[in-house]
């Protein structure tokens, strides 16, 4: 495959782990075994560390090396469109990575290996010079280690600590997380995450409690605008000093573990203890509210150790965390504040810790208020330190720049990865495998209690949705790579890109993700035997094959656990991560061969199509031409039915058949509307269409005998088209980089589309020989390709290439095309233009869901401007 040109490499940059000569390092039993990954080749920006007392943070953004670009067609567009540079910012910022690593801070000296490994602390903001030594190194801190520990780094790594103020960062960090992610903050009630979406324009002001050993509650009223309006001394220390008094518990960890296994009422005076088991109406309070924390150990007369640790651990933690979560509302209805986010070393991600603060802020409020929590809050203040570097242009980070991607050892550790070099791939492999092998057991959950064995505090107790709550201190750590992408935009196309969501299919409802989840397990030996074939069948690539079927497998079981685990997840992520995890195993195209054949069968029969549809009608031609798109669109590598076709006869037989089945009406059919506004009624001619942007689909057939027809169309009637294509492969979709050629050997056979490649800048380097009989003379618009800015079967018009975002201003038709991009994506959302939406559903569930029909049937929505 040629090398992707330069805004390409930027706009799909996916997290590609190099594990050359990575290995666990000591005993793999240990519950965190460490890792290095040694040959990370990308060049180092930044690095920040919040070191605090139990845990330090890194962040730290990797960049590409650059490439140039010698792409004459790419350049040909841009001259031809007017685009100068798609990313119009008056300062430049770097495409890369922001890393998220942390460290026990009693293992200090495995974190200042890791950054000297990958010589983190070399790294500056001139990348041209980032290997040259500097004495004067200095690197950016927070958190008393960064006090502490300075002499050592100094001593170990050469550099100096910039010493940051711990609460600026931590609301720098904050700040940056809630503008900039997407699905960064949620509410946790019951077991169930919710995903809150904020408007970043309406974030101000908010309330952030921050529980450590202590508690500070920040009312943080802008950038770098906040003050410290409260607080506590009964916080995480709180817990865990008389948590370990009480009980035998060694470790943090330990005792959260122990309260999902308590029963406080054993402990704590409720008030049914103090009237006969009966509710206090007159105040609004249940049987079961606590009174009195600890109070029922007065009357009693046992000693301490008559007491069950876990109930101990149970009662400490709903003292404490509904304590907090009272003051912490009491603090925000004082200021008049709607939004209370707690973040901090007490929480990490730990459900029972989420529901018990939800509860109280929900009870103390009468449910007028949320408490809502931030994923990657475990790294607020090593965030926040990151972002005092100078001129790294990232505070106005807008949702579109940034995308997390999950490679392995994210979804387990946060991105853990140290340890020294393997040698070869076959260590490689065997590394992967273990690493799967351990990373299932680490997030194996840890059962409940039976439910009523546990009062909540009192305030009724949370019955899970689920068998379990996740007891996993290191969860709040499930945070993958940020991967900076300052060349994505929001598609200026859509109606109203504050409610667009592309997902169609809702994996909330468990049964749905069930569902899906078996089809892609069922798929996934295809998926393989497909890989190994593109790479030519050899043992390198079969021990590739099957890791990458481990690695899936392992995020499958992760995400049936926790659905929510990465964030909020749809049917198009879903699909993305399996393309995201081939890539990983270095599967850069897995259907290629399959591709190149199918090309070349369809291109053997164009010609023969296009004089039968220039011998029909207007009209006839029109109805031909979508029939044949729809028709083309049964060849899909990514569905199961379709598949087994491909068994039962060749590409063109199934395409004839498909063809001779295309009866109207279909199951949704919009064509006659569209018809009227292409060819117009009566007498009455309509406008032409300016430009069309055509999102197509698979590769062979799909485009060949489908899309090319249909856009040879528009340019007849002089209307420009820009073909768009996925950035990089996915199944057998077709990409930006094969069009060129596809239309090259097309435009052989057709005079229109030959004029119009030359027009757009496509036959820049092809060689075209026009057979006699087969020039035609039209004058026509020009023929393009621009590339999207994924590799994925759906599409995010939240984040698309900058250059389809220019060329999309001036559009006033949208076609989308396939299941991926009409249906599982985009079949509700609607767009300022007009909008011709295309697909044969290729599954049965989907096209109950989706169309209340059967497998086959045929989707034609147009749906004019909004």
């Amino acid at each position: 495959m040629a090398a992707a040109p330069k805004s390409m490499h930027r706009s799909s940059s996916r997290p590609q782990l190099d594990v050359s000569g990575a290995a666990i390092q000591g005993n793999l039993e240990e519950r965190d075994p460490s890792i290095l990954l040694p040959n990370q080749s990308d060049d180092i920006s930044h690095l920040a560390l919040d070191i605090g007392g139990s845990l330090i943070k890194l962040v730290y953004f990797s960049r590409h090396a650059d490439h140039s670009n010698n792409d004459k067609r790419k350049k040909s567009l841009k001259e031809r469109l007017g685009i100068s540079n798609g990313n119009r910012r008056s300062y430049p910022i770097l495409g890369g990575r922001l890393h998220f690593v942390k460290f026990e801070t009693r293992k200090l000296n495995e974190c200042l290996d890791f950054i000297s490994s990958k010589q983190l602390h070399r790294g500056g903001i001139d990348l041209h010079t980032w290997h040259s030594p500097d004495d004067n190194a200095i690197i950016k801190a927070t958190g008393g280690g960064a006090y502490k520990f300075a002499d050592l780094f100094k001593e170990r790594l050469g550099v100096s600590i910039d010493k940051e103020d711990e609460m600026d960062c931590l609301v720098a960090g904050a700040n940056f997380l809630l503008k900039a992610i997407r699905h960064e903050a949620f509410t946790h009630m019951e077991g169930q995450k919710e995903f809150v979406q904020i408007d970043h324009n309406d974030l101000f002001p908010y309330l952030l409690v921050n529980i450590g050993s202590g508690v500070s509650m920040i009312k943080v009223d802008g950038d770098g605008s906040f003050q410290r309006v409260s607080g506590t001394n009964v916080g995480g220390g709180t817990y865990w000093g008389l948590g370990r008094l009480l009980t035998k518990c060694k470790s943090f960890d330990e005792l959260l573990e122990l309260s999902q296994r308590g029963d406080n009422r054993v402990i704590d005076m409720l008030v049914g203890d103090i009237y006969g088991g009966m509710d206090y109406s007159k105040i609004g309070l249940s049987a079961s509210t606590i009174a009195s924390s600890f109070g029922k150990t007065i009357s009693e007369n046992k000693e301490p150790s008559d007491y069950r640790p876990e109930d101990i651990s149970l009662s400490l933690l709903r003292m404490i965390s509904y304590n907090i979560g009272q003051i912490s509302y009491l603090n925000a209805l004082r200021y008049g504040i709607k939004r209370i986010f707690f973040g901090g070393f007490f929480i990490r991600g730990h459900a029972y810790t989420m529901d018990t603060i939800s509860f109280a802020i929900h009870f103390w409020s009468k449910g007028q208020a949320q408490a809502m929590f931030l994923r990657h809050e475990g790294f607020l203040g090593a965030l926040g330190a990151f972002m005092s570097y100078e001129k790294h242009g990232l505070d106005d980070l807008m949702a579109h720049h940034l995308v997390e991607r999950f490679p392995m050892g994210a979804p387990y550790m946060g991105g853990m990865i140290h340890g020294p070099p393997l040698g070869d791939l076959n260590e490689k492999i065997s590394w992967m495998e273990k690493f799967v092998r351990k990373g299932t057991e680490i997030t194996a959950p840890v059962p409940m209690c039976p439910p009523g064995t546990t009062g909540v505090g009192g305030f009724e107790r949370p019955s899970s949705k689920g068998d379990t709550l996740r007891s996993d201190a290191s969860a709040a750590f499930n945070v993958g790579v940020l991967h900076l992408v300052p060349t994505l935009e929001v598609f200026p196309l859509l109606a109203d890109p504050k409610t667009y969501e592309p997902n169609t299919i809702n994996l909330s409802d468990h049964s749905e993700l069930e569902y899906w989840f078996t089809v892609l397990s069922e798929h996934m030996s295809d998926i393989v035997d497909k890989a190994v074939a593109s790479e030519g069948g050899t043992d390198d690539a079969k021990r590739r094959g099957d890791a990458f079927a481990h690695a899936f497998s392992a995020h499958l079981a992760r995400l049936m656990e926790e659905p929510a685990a990465y964030g909020k997840f749809g049917l198009a992520n879903l699909l993305e991560l399996r393309e995201e995890c081939l890539r990983e195993f270095q599967f850069m195209d897995a259907y290629k061969t399959i591709k190149q054949r199918e090309n070349e069968a369809s291109l053997a029969v164009l010609q023969d199509l296009l004089m039968e549809l220039d011998s029909m009608s207007e009209e006839a031609r029109l109805l031909s031409l979508i029939e044949g798109v729809l028709a083309a669109n049964i060849f899909d590598w990514g569905s199961c039915a379709c598949v087994d076709l491909y068994h039962k006869g060749t590409i063109i037989e199934i395409y004839r058949m498909s063809r001779k089945k295309m009866r109207r009406p279909w199951r949704v059919d919009g064509f006659d509307n569209f018809k009227e506004r292409l060819l117009g009624s009566g007498d009455e001619k309509p406008k032409t269409h300016k430009r069309a942007l055509l999102f197509v689909d698979n590769s062979g057939a799909d485009i060949v005998l489908g899309m090319l027809p249909l856009a040879r169309e528009l340019l007849r009637r002089g209307t420009e088209v820009i073909l768009v294509a996925n950035s990089l492969p996915a199944l057998n979709d077709v990409t930006a980089m094969e069009i060129p050629e596809i239309v090259a050997e097309a435009a052989k056979h057709c005079d229109i589309l030959r004029k119009a490649a030359e027009a757009g800048g496509l036959l820049v380097d092809a060689m075209v020989n026009i057979q006699d009989g087969a020039v035609e003379n039209y004058a026509s618009a020009p023929l393009m390709v621009v590339e999207n800015g994924c590799g994925s079967p759906c599409l995010d018009f939240r984040q698309v290439n900058s250059e389809l975002a220019a060329v999309a201003k001036d559009a006033d038709l949208v076609v989308l095309e396939g299941m991926g991009r009409a249906l599982h994506t985009n079949f509700n959302a609607r767009f300022k233009c007009d909008t011709l939406k295309l697909a044969m559903v290729k599954n049965q569930r989907l096209a109950e869901k989706l169309v209340q029909g059967n497998i086959f049937d045929c989707v034609c929505r147009f749906e004019p401007a909004v």
